[in-house]
C-alpha cells in the first residue's frame, strides 16, 4: 500500500449529502475513514466506525445544527452534513432574535426565512434580506480614524513618530486625521457575514445570487481577514437602520462554526450550537424580565466556591437585590427529560450554587418536560431545587409567558 493512501477497506463509494436530525438516533453511512476521522475530529457529530457494515460509520448529531462541508484532497464533490433541529425554523430564529436584541421588532417577523426548512437556507436568506433593507438608501458613512504618511499635513502631526521615523526630517509627514468614509465598521461587518456565507455549503442559488449582489454593494469596504477580531459598534440613531442586519451578522460570524483543514481536508460550514442559543435566550429574557425593577442581573456570573477562592463556578444567571446580594441563581440546560427524570447531575450543581450565594432555593430551566415545574427539598440544607421545563414548541408569547412565570418564583425566592 503507497505512504498516505487509505487501505483498501476504506476505498468505498461515498455518500455526497448526508442528513441528520438532532439528537436523533444514529444513522450508518457509507464514508471513507479519512471523512469520517474529519469529523470525528472536528466533533461536527458523534461518528465511529460501523462494525456490522465495512466502509460505513455511524452518525449521530448531538446539539449542533447548520451544515458543513468536507472536501477531501482528490476528490471532486466534498460532503455535506446538514443537521435540522427539532424545534421549527421559525422557533429557533425567534429565540436566536430575543437573545441578540430583545427590544427589536425583527425577532416579531421582519426577518422573512421564506419557504426554507434547514437553518443555513433559511440564515442566508434572512441575512441577504436585512443587509438589502440597511443598504437600500446607500452606504452608511461615517468618520474613521486615519493615520498615515503623507507629504502635505491634514489633520495633526504625530510628533513622536514623525521623531522616530524622519530624524527631524521635515517630509514626509506622519499625520492623524478623522476620514469621512463608507470603510467603517457597520459595512465591515456586513460585507463579512456576507462573505462568510457566500463560502458556506447549501446556500440555495438564488439566495446565493442575491449575496453576490449584496457583496457588489459592498465592494469598496475593506474585507476583514478571517481570524481577525470584528470592529466594533455602537447601535445610534444615525445607524438604525442597519441594526437588524447587524444583528443577524453577528450570528453568522460569532456563531460555532468550522472552518480548518486537519490533515490536508478542509471543513467548511456554520453550524448554531442549540445548548449555547437556549442558554442565551433563557438568561436574556430573565433580564428583560427584571429590567426597571431594581434587581440586577448578571449573566454568566463568576464566583467561588470554597474560602480560599480555588474552585470557580459561573452559573448562567445570578440575580441581585437592591443592596447588592444574591437573591436567586438559575442554570439553563437543553436536555429533553429521561424517562428517570433530569440528570442528577444538575441538581448537585444547582445545590453547590446555591450553598456558595447564600440562597435558600435555585432554579434549573429546562428546554422540555413532562411536567412545567418540579421542587426538590434537599434533606438537611433547607435548600429547595426547582426544575422548570419551556415547551419550545409553543409561540413565542406563551415561551415569553412560561419565562414571566419562572421571573415571578425568582423574586419569590427567599434568602438564608
Amino acid at each position: 500500500m503507497t505512504a498516505g493512501t487509505e487501505p483498501v477497506s476504506a476505498i468505498v463509494p461515498t455518500v455526497e449529502s448526508v442528513h441528520l436530525v438532532e439528537h436523533a438516533p444514529a444513522v450508518s453511512v457509507p464514508l471513507t475513514d479519512t471523512v469520517g476521522r474529519a469529523l470525528t475530529a472536528a466533533r461536527i457529530v458523534d461518528a465511529a466506525p460501523d462494525p456490522y457494515a465495512p466502509g460505513h460509520w455511524s452518525l449521530r448529531a448531538g446539539s449542533k445544527v447548520g451544515a458543513v462541508a468536507v472536501a477531501v484532497p482528490g476528490v471532486s464533490e466534498p460532503v455535506t452534513i446538514r443537521i435540522t433541529p427539532k424545534v421549527p425554523i421559525a422557533r429557533l430564529f425567534f429565540l436566536l432574535g430575543h437573545s441578540l436584541d430583545p427590544k427589536g421588532a425583527w425577532r416579531d417577523g421582519q426577518v422573512s426565512m421564506a419557504e426554507h426548512r434547514e437553518v443555513l437556507p433559511a440564515l442566508a436568506h434572512a441575512v441577504e434580506r436585512q443587509a438589502d433593507r440597511a443598504l437600500r438608501q446607500g452606504l452608511l458613512q461615517g468618520y474613521r480614524a486615519t493615520e498615515e504618511t503623507a507629504l502635505v499635513v491634514r489633520g495633526r502631526i504625530r510628533e513622536a513618530e514623525q521623531i522616530r521615523r524622519r530624524f527631524g526630517m521635515t517630509l514626509p509627514v506622519e499625520v492623524a486625521y478623522d476620514e469621512f468614509t463608507t470603510d467603517i465598521a457597520e459595512n465591515r461587518i456586513l460585507r463579512a457575514a456576507v462573505e462568510r456565507l457566500l463560502r458556506l455549503p447549501s446556500v440555495p442559488r438564488e439566495v446565493r445570487r442575491r449575496l453576490l449582489h449584496q457583496r457588489a454593494r459592498l465592494a469598496d469596504v475593506t474585507t476583514i481577514v478571517p481570524g481577525q477580531p470584528l470592529p466594533s459598534w455602537q447601535p445610534t440613531r444615525l445607524n438604525s437602520r442597519y441594526h437588524h442586519a447587524l444583528h443577524l451578522a453577528r450570528a453568522v460570524l460569532d456563531g460555532a462554526s468550522a472552518e480548518h483543514a486537519p490533515g490536508g481536508l478542509r471543513v467548511d460550514g456554520f453550524l448554531f450550537n442549540m445548548n449555547k442559543l437556549f442558554e442565551d435566550f433563557v438568561t436574556v429574557a430573565l433580564r428583560e424580565a427584571f429590567r426597571g425593577t431594581g434587581h440586577t442581573a448578571r449573566l454568566q456570573d463568576p464566583h467561588h466556591l470554597d474560602t480560599a477562592a480555588e474552585i470557580r463556578m459561573k452559573p448562567d444567571f445570578v440575580l441581585y437585590g437592591a443592596d447588592g446580594s444574591p437573591c436567586a441563581v438559575v442554570d439553563a440546560k437543553y436536555k429533553a427529560e429521561k424517562r428517570d427524570g433530569y440528570p442528577d447531575a444538575d441538581l448537585y450543581q444547582m445545590l453547590a450554587y446555591c450553598t456558595a450565594l447564600g440562597l435558600r432555593e435555585g432554579h434549573l430551566v429546562y428546554a422540555k418536560g413532562n411536567a412545567s415545574h418540579a421542587a426538590h427539598k434537599v434533606r438537611h440544607a433547607d435548600i429547595v431545587i426547582h426544575q422548570h421545563a419551556l415547551d419550545l414548541d409553543q409561540e413565542p408569547a406563551g415561551l415569553l409567558t412560561d419565562i414571566g412565570s419562572v421571573a415571578q418564583r425568582l423574586a419569590d425566592t427567599p434568602r438564608v
